[in-house]
Order: structure tokens, then C-alpha cells, then sequence
């Protein structure tokens, strides 16, 4: 099954402890600043790496994802969790990248996502025969359906905040974790058929 192969999500006592920290963060106070960026800092690497199509640019957007979040401290109110909130921040400061590279031309290719997000992953992930794991999978997937998964199943957020990011309804978040989850399942039977050396393909 496909789901043995899921790190476990992180959970609403962290959700609640990162909103409570960046609360005390916004009233001033240095130590719940350094806790509220180590807590979520991996998830922002995660959800910028699936977003960003040049690795190389990871470490720098989540790094302005920061910036333009402790920047905004003052507006955040906990009305949704911190980590929703700054996801939210990590989404457009991606955006923000596109726009300003779509004008400038690419001086050489760089390699997909897939390596940056592997190396913010835990290795040895079970269920995958010959080495494949799960992330490696991922970049077959369509764009919407990807960002659905790595939300909901990798970084644990509730189904109705992965609506919000991704504008659209709960039912249509649903919908892709579970075409996601299916096409990932039948990739995971097809590679273990097949073996390390098939070639990979991206499903409809």
C-alpha cells in the first residue's frame, strides 16, 4: 500500500505551537522567533521546492518566504494556523520568482525539483522495492494533483487549508489527493514489475 510509504505528518500540536509562537513572535519576543522559523523551516523548503522549478533557488526563496513573513508578523492575527499563513507567503514569494525570470532568458538548464526535495526527505522510506521511493515518483504526477499530495499526505495540512492555497474547494482537493494517491500506487506496482531500469512516464 501505498500510504506505508507516507512519512507521518506533522499534526495540529505543531500547527498550534507554530501559530502560538509566531503570536509571541509578533508581541516582540527574540526566543519564539528562532522556535516559530525551526519549526516550520522544513516545510517551507518542501512546499518551495515542489513549487520552484530551479533547486538552485530554494535556499533563497524560503529564505525571502521568512523575510516577508517576520515583516508581516504585525498583520498575522491566528485566525488561520502559522503554517498555512506562511506557506500562503511561500506561494507567492515562488510566484513573485516566476514573474520576474519569466522577462530574463534562462542562461543554461538546471536539473527539476526532484533532487531538493529528496534531500528534505527521510531516506529509506518503505515499500519501494529497488531503491524507488515515493518523492521520486512525485514529478510524474500533474502539477495540481502533486501540490495537493505533498500538502495534505507529506506536510499534514487539513484538507480545507489545502483549499485555501490552492483556490478551490475541499471536494476538488479531495479529489486529487485521491487520483494522486492512485496513480502513485499503480507507478509503485508498475516500477516493481519492471524494475530499477524501466522508464519512467508521465501519466495522464
Amino acid at each position: 500500500m501505498i500510504t506505508s510509504a507516507l512519512p507521518t505528518p506533522p499534526g495540529r500540536p505543531i500547527d498550534d505551537a507554530a501559530t502560538a509562537w509566531a503570536l509571541a513572535a509578533r508581541g516582540g519576543d527574540a526566543d519564539a522567533v528562532d522556535h516559530f522559523v525551526r519549526a516550520l523551516h522544513r516545510d517551507v523548503i518542501r512546499y518551495v521546492a515542489l513549487l520552484c522549478a530551479d533547486p538552485q533557488a530554494v535556499d533563497d526563496l524560503t529564505q525571502d518566504t521568512f523575510v516577508r513573513a517576520l515583516g508581516s508578523l504585525h498583520r498575522f492575527e491566528g485566525r488561520s494556523s502559522a503554517r498555512t499563513w506562511l506557506l500562503a507567503i511561500a506561494r507567492r514569494a515562488v510566484a513573485d520568482s516566476h514573474r520576474y525570470t519569466a522577462v530574463r532568458p534562462r542562461t543554461a538548464d538546471v536539473p527539476d525539483w526532484q533532487l531538493t526535495v529528496e534531500r528534505a526527505q527521510p531516506r529509506g522510506l518503505p515499500g519501494f522495492d529497488d531503491g524507488i521511493a515515493l518523492l521520486d515518483l512525485l514529478d510524474l504526477l500533474p502539477d495540481e494533483r502533486r501540490e495537493a499530495f505533498v500538502l495534505t499526505q507529506l506536510l499534514g495540512l487539513p484538507y480545507t487549508e489545502a483549499a485555501v492555497l490552492g483556490d478551490c474547494p475541499v471536494g476538488t482537493v479531495r479529489s486529487r489527493v485521491a487520483r494522486a494517491r492512485r496513480t502513485l500506487a499503480a507507478l509503485v506496482a508498475e516500477a516493481e514489475q519492471a524494475g530499477p531500469s524501466a522508464r519512467r512516464r508521465r501519466p495522464d
